[in-house]
Formats: C-alpha cells, sequence, structure tokens
C-alpha cells in the first residue's frame, strides 16, 4: 500500500472507514492540544477525554477524589464546579502532578471520538511539534484530523497542519501522496511566514505564530473572553519533547 498524509480541516470530513488501521493526529490548537500536552508534560498521571459535561462529572465521581481533578471548557470558559479550565497555564506541576485529569471541552475532545477504529491517536500542537514529527517518521498512513471552532474550520489547527506536512515532506521517508486538504494546508503555512522560518531553517519567534494564531476563529473567541495570554502559550513552538497518545481500548490519553 502506498504512503498517504491526509488532512481533515474538520472532524466531520474524516470518514472513520478512511482511519484504520492509520495513526491519526489530533490537532485542536486553541487549545485542548495544547492543554493536554502541557499536562501530561507537567506530570499528570493521565486524560480521560469526555464529549459532554455531565458524563464527565459522573466519570470523576466514579474515581478517589484525592486522584482525580475535573477540567475543561465550554465558550471559551472554565466550567461551574470544575477544578480547571481549558488554558494551559493552569496546567502546572503543582495542580496536576501525579492527578487523572477528566477533561471535556467544546471542539477537541469531539475530534478524539471520531478516531475509534485507528491504529494511534496522538495529539500535536505547535508546542510539541518536532516530537510529533520524529513520532510520525516512517509511518506509511498519516491522517491530521483538525478539531476546529464550533464546526467552522479554524485558520489555526490548519498552519499547525501545514507545517507537519511540511516537515514530513521534507524528510521524504517515506515519500507521501498528499490529499487536497493536505496540500493546501502546506501552502497555507509556508506563505505564513518568510521562508527561512516557515521551513524551519531558523526558529519562529512565539510572538510571530501568537499574531497569526490571534487572527483566527479560535484566537477571536480567546481574546473576547479575555484569554489572550493562552494564545501565546499555544504559540512555544517545541516547548515539550511529549507526544501524548489515546488508548483507544481505555479511553486515557497518557505519555508513552
Amino acid at each position: 500500500m502506498s504512503s498517504i498524509l491526509n488532512v481533515y480541516s474538520l472532524p466531520s470530513l474524516a470518514d472513520p472507514n478512511t482511519l484504520v488501521g492509520g495513526t491519526v493526529v489530533i490537532i485542536d490548537v486553541l487549545r485542548a492540544s495544547t492543554t493536554i500536552i502541557t499536562a501530561l508534560a507537567a506530570g499528570a498521571r493521565e486524560i480521560i477525554p469526555c464529549e459532554n459535561v455531565d458524563r464527565a462529572k459522573s466519570l470523576a465521581a466514579e474515581l478517589p477524589p484525592a486522584d482525580v481533578l475535573l477540567g475543561g471548557e465550554r465558550h471559551a470558559l472554565r466550567i461551574d464546579g470544575f477544578d480547571l479550565g481549558n488554558s494551559p497555564a493552569e496546567y502546572t506541576v503543582e495542580a496536576v502532578a501525579g492527578r487523572t485529569i477528566v477533561f471535556t471541552t467544546t471542539n477537541g475532545t469531539r475530534a478524539l471520538a471520531r478516531c475509534s477504529r485507528a491504529a494511534r491517536v496522538l495529539v500535536g500542537a505547535p508546542v510539541n511539534a518536532s516530537a510529533v514529527v520524529a513520532e510520525l517518521s516512517g509511518v506509511a498512513q498519516v491522517h491530521l484530523l483538525c478539531a476546529g471552532t464550533d464546526g467552522e474550520i479554524s485558520y489555526d489547527d490548519i498552519l499547525f497542519a501545514g507545517l507537519l506536512v511540511d516537515r514530513l515532506a521534507q524528510r521524504g521517508d517515506p515519500p507521501y501522496a498528499l490529499n487536497a486538504q493536505a496540500v493546501t494546508a502546506r501552502e497555507t503555512w509556508i506563505q505564513a511566514f518568510p521562508l527561512p522560518l516557515s521551513l524551519g531553517a531558523e526558529p519562529l519567534p512565539p510572538e510571530r505564530l501568537a499574531a497569526k494564531l490571534r487572527d483566527t476563529a479560535g484566537g477571536r473567541s480567546l481574546v473576547a473572553a479575555r484569554l489572550e495570554a493562552d494564545i501565546l502559550d499555544a504559540a512555544q513552538i517545541d516547548r515539550h519533547d511529549v507526544v501524548p497518545e489515546l488508548d483507544l481500548q481505555t479511553n486515557r490519553i497518557r505519555r508513552p
């Protein structure tokens, strides 16, 4: 079978049957992917994604209170009664080390639910970009699944998908056949910054990437909610070397 690299701009555009046997990378830059990566890098034991609030509360109630935290958002804000929201800065070593986090967000956790038939499901964002590229090295069937914002395509996710496509295509091992959305995502990334930056030949200053992220559906939502600091946190390329992976049997996201 030939090697393929597909991008899906929204979860609804990915037929679960096409993901069978492949490695999926869930992309929700603002902010679920960034927060999940940050939490596990800070020593969280595991993250249990839930699609809805009631399920998250019910599941958390089944676990020892000292071991569990509820995290997540609706309309960008922390859910009433939850311990944490969806801001990466909240997920510090002091707050989450050794804890299980039951986590629900508007977009990211719903995207995860789309991937039950994949071989592997990873979580990616700019904060672990190089680690994701390394993890995908030599993988023949790659699917980059963008979460979007409230059912709409979000430029922040497309930008990062384009970064991954470009990095993997530069490696050329294996040579990938790109779907149309992958071609578009790669062009979007390359056109967003001058060549030394977009090609990875020079470090991309976080402020430069944050400026692009701010002008997206997700970015504008965070600015309106006075959570603009989260955008700069999400723009810190390669801050972490953790690539979270969803255990499809237990529905737990863990650090490998």
